[in-house]
Formats: C-alpha cells, structure tokens, sequence
C-alpha cells in the first residue's frame, strides 16, 4: 500500500506546506537495487582512534571517494567542513575514549559533518562493550556512546540513520561486514541500534553472492515478508527450501519456482511436524529462518483460550520444537545460521497483543540463551525485530492506526518488507557468526522500545 503523505510531502506544493506547518516531512528513502555494485555510491568519511586505520585497509572495496577527518592525512584525502563533497558514509572510531573529558571528541568530529551529509546518509560509530572493560571510568565513557548515537540519529535528516557497533576483541579484522551492510541501503529502515561483533572464523569470500554454497530453510514463505526473505536470499545466492501451510501451496509452488528452489507444505503445529521436515531434509541446511507467524489480537479481559494457545503454539512453540530437532538431527550444519522473526511488540508491548508479545518476546530470548550453548559449533542464532512494515496485514488497520505507525519513528514512515529481508540476509552471511544472541530492530528508530 502506498503512503500518500509521503507522495505529498516530496510534491514541491506539500513539501512547503508541511514546512510551514512544522509537520513531519519524510523522504523517500534511498534501497538496494539491483545491479548495484557498491555499498556506498558517494563520499566515505573516516576518523577518529586505531580502528579508522582498520576500515582504511578495505574503505575502496566499499567506495572510490574515500576522506579523512581528524585522522593521518596520508590515510586518505583529508576533508575539509564547507569545501569537501557531500558525505554518504560515515566511520568513526570512539573505541579509545575511555575518559569523560575525552568524549568532547564526539562533538568535535560529528559537529562540522551535519550539515555535509548527502542524502541518505549512513553513519556508524565504533567502540568497545562496556561490560567488557574493567576499569569503571573506561565503561563509563563507552556506554555514554549509547545515549549520544541513540540521540543523534534522531536529529539525522534526509533518511540518514546512524548505528553503534561494540567491537570485542579479536574482532577487529571483521569489520568490513557490518559496514558493508550498516553503510548501504541495505539499511535503510535500521537505524539508532547497537549491536556487539565478535571473533568468528567463517567469512565471506565473493561479496556479489556472499550465500553462494548456502542452503536455507524460511518458514511463512508464501508470501508477504517470509517471500521477500526468500527473494533475497536467492538473490545472495542461497539454495531456497520454502516452507508453509498446504492452503498456501499455489503461492508456495509459484514462489518456489520463480526462484529455482523448493517448496515444503507442512503444519509446524502438528505433533510428528519436526520429524516430517527433518525427513524433507535429507541433505541439511545451513540457513533457518523462522518467520511464520500470526495474530489473534484481544485485549486480556477478552482474550479467549483458542487465540492466546494459537498464537504461543505457531509463533514461539513450533520455533523451539523445530530448531531443537534441527540441531539434535544434525540437520542444521555446523557453522549454521537461526534467524527468530521477532517484534517491536515484543520489546515495548503493545495493546491488545499480550498474546503475541509474549511470543515474540519469547523468540528474543530463545536467541539469547541459545547464543552461547551454540558457539562451538560456529552456529549463530538472532532475532529481527521489525516495526511497522507496509504490508496486507498492516493495509487493512484502522486509518488513525496505520498513520500513527507510520510517523512514529525517526524516519517517519513505514518500512518494507525489502527492509526486513536484507536484515535477514545480512544476518544469514557466514561473517555474521561474528554477531550472535542479538535482536536487531528494523523499526526506522521507532519511538517504541529502546
């Protein structure tokens, strides 16, 4: 469903008008499209501590315009306020302030830049975990990273977002990754999140279909988001088994062909539902994405047996039981990848939805406690959580609803089911054993939740 008001807000007639009312004003924002070669298309600036030298190593793999600011000169061309170019991308390495006086730093760096910022902008902060500092002054400084870019992604305009990424040690070679996703359009509805890298030993090697060799498993595939993930991940180069309730097979079978794949009717609520999918499996899988999921919403006074039971059975049971018997089989390989389509209901709650809240938030810390168990087989697992996502379900809300989601984010707009699909893909990537137990939110910053 289109959004009207972003249609008029962008009209040269709207676009003044919303000014002068002091009305929200999004952008259309900027996504990946096909037959892009590069994260970034424009200006990369880099500076700040040791870890700026990290990203200078790979910065042309990513872009030809690449700057520095406030760093060693001889690393790039230097940038000067008011003179360079337009900035797309952003780095800045904060993972050495570890003094109070010394965050002045993050006023001086970024300052000068907000009013050079290109369209679309995309910026990223590095530092360090604070609880894995030993000194308290040190932690002190690197948690005090959270409030500023959570902050400052709320003053970003034009669609520009910004991230913080906690580098653990040994992590430090594994930064081209993140970026690549974090600094593209790939991003484009994630925005004021922190999220931990850690040491992994897989990595990419062709970054034009990083999921080369992959085979992956999406439940929910039909259609909506479960089909873009599907779609997406193809596109990265992944072997696709999609898999849905028989009333879906039509869409199922059309999707599956499209995308060269395979297509599984099966109920995931039935008792014998882990043992069919396991014997549709005989060669394993590298990729599981639980994105099935549905909604009975009431409030708890006049919630009923039968919607609260549905909801926990498809959307939090049927993930545990399935994923269980994946790894105890052996069907999910080592070094494999869970992806938990969680919700922002899940994080922050929402009306009505105590049932399905409670489930997603379920899958949240299912990704957590598992996290640490599944390490030693190189196998990660992460919850998306989305916010709102324009879609058949998210078309038919009340008019006030629907509007009220849509502006209630720093990008003031919903996002698309693209958004949450290149989230999942990203995540899906043999590099991203680096991140692990995490719940990345792809909500355009939305004023719900944290």
């Amino acid at each position: 469903m289109s959004d009207r008001y972003i249609e008029f807000a962008n009209s040269s007639i709207g676009h003044r008008l919303v000014g002068a009312l002091g009305l929200p004003s999004p952008v259309r924002l900027e996504r990946w499209q096909a037959g892009r070669l590069r994260p970034i298309e424009g200006a990369l600036l880099i500076g700040g501590g040791p870890l700026a030298e990290k990203v200078g190593a790979f910065a042309n793999r990513l872009t030809d315009a690449i700057y520095s600011y406030g760093t060693d000169p001889s690393m790039a061309t230097a940038w000067i306020p008011g003179h360079g170019p337009k900035l797309k991308a952003v780095v800045f390495d904060a993972s050495d302030l570890i003094q109070t006086d010394q965050l002045k730093q993050l006023r001086e760096f970024f300052q000068p830049l907000m009013k050079n910022l290109d369209h679309g902008a995309h910026l990223v902060i590095l530092g360090r975990a604070p609880q894995s500092l030993s000194d308290p002054f040190a932690a002190s400084a690197q948690r005090a990273l959270e409030g500023f870019s959570r902050s400052l992604a709320k003053e970003m305009r034009g669609g520009g977002t910004l991230q913080l990424i906690q580098v653990g040690d040994g992590a430090e070679d594994q930064l081209e990754g993140p970026l690549r996703f974090f600094l593209s359009p790939k991003s484009a509805f994630v925005s004021g999140q922190v999220v931990r890298l850690d040491a992994c030993n897989t990595q990419v090697t062709d970054w034009t279909r990083p999921l080369s060799g992959r085979k992956a498993l999406v439940t929910g595939a039909a259609r909506g988001i479960g089909a873009s993930i599907a779609e997406t991940l193809a596109r990265d180069g992944a072997d696709v088994i999609l898999l849905d309730v028989p009333t879906a097979k039509t869409d199922l079978e059309a999707l599956a062909a499209r995308l060269g794949g395979r297509g599984i009717t099966l109920d995931i609520c039935a008792e014998d539902a882990a043992a069919q999918l396991i014997e549709q499996l005989p060669d394993g899988i590298d990729i599981v994405v639980h994105n099935a999921g549905i909604t009975r919403d009431k409030t708890l006074a006049n919630m009923t047996p039968e919607f609260w039971d549905a909801v926990l059975a498809v959307n939090l049971n049927a993930p545990q039981v399935l994923t269980k018997a994946l790894l105890d089989s052996g069907t999910l390989q080592d070094d494999g990848r869970v992806i938990l389509l969680a919700s922002i209901s899940g994080i922050a709650g929402n009306r009505g939805q105590t049932n399905y809240a409670a489930s997603k938030a379920g899958l949240i810390g299912l990704a957590q406690a598992w996290a640490p168990l599944l390490k030693a087989r190189g196998i990660s697992i992460n919850a998306v959580a989305p916010g709102f996502i324009e879609t058949q379900m998210t078309a038919h809300l009340p008019f006030g609803l629907r509007e009220a989601g849509r502006r209630m984010s720093s990008l003031g707009q919903g996002g698309l089911p693209q958004d949450v699909a290149e989230a999942v893909a990203w995540l899906a990537q043999p590099g991203t054993g680096a991140f692990t137990g995490q719940a990345l939110r792809v909500c355009g910053q939305s004023v719900l939740g944290a």
